[in-house]
């Protein structure tokens, strides 16, 4: 598994069982995404010294990456795992790999931060309550493992920290249709 040192934004690649506390991150792609050559390359000519192009820096999936690590840094973490830039989408075989082993992934992260890239920060519970619901990530975006398998997940809106998971198991469940019961890992009522 290739995770991102969250300090200094250099990969590191780690094998089997020895895997370090991590978060990920989900989020919708769009424009300007940062690819694992790109951010390699920028990480191998800033170590060198080189004056490298600000066309990596200057791309919106920078600003994920930057705001990814300095969440994980606050949580106390020290890797993270944005899959725009961990995987070599140019290899059929990691990519494969990296598809194969997405659950185990998101079940082994401590936690998962869930980017709503399309809900501002800041609005009364009722506003920030249907925009959650009406947001990208849960009408394209989202996958079965990366909203149950983490053992935490929380939604941020503008990089801002709206809720976790199970504050918000209800509206998810209406949003997604999956019982609140597998959103909070509490035991169903008899």
């Amino acid at each position: 598994m290739r995770l991102l040192n969250a300090r200094t934004l250099c990969f590191q690649d780690f094998i089997g069982e020895n895997v370090p506390k991590y978060a990920i991150l989900s989020h919708t792609w769009g424009q300007g995404e940062v690819t694992f050559q790109e951010l390699e390359a920028y990480n191998a000519s800033k170590a060198s010294g080189c004056t490298v192009s600000q066309t990596t820096l200057e791309k919106p999936g920078y600003t994920k990456i930057l705001k990814t690590a300095e969440q994980t840094v606050g949580d106390g973490l020290e890797y993270n795992c944005v899959g725009t830039c961990c995987i070599d989408k140019t290899s059929s075989a990691e990519l494969s790999e990296a598809i194969n082993s997405m659950m185990r992934w998101y079940e082994r992260a401590d936690v998962c931060y869930t980017h709503l890239a399309d809900v501002p920060s800041g609005l009364g519970e009722a506003q920030q309550n249907e925009l959650f619901g009406r947001s990208r990530w849960f009408t394209r975006g989202w996958t079965l493992q990366e909203l149950i398998a983490p053992p935490e997940l929380v939604f941020s809106a503008d990089w801002t920290r709206i809720a976790t998971r199970k504050d918000l198991a209800e509206l998810v469940g209406l949003v997604t249709g999956i019982h609140d019961v597998f959103l909070t890992g509490r035991e169903p009522v008899q």
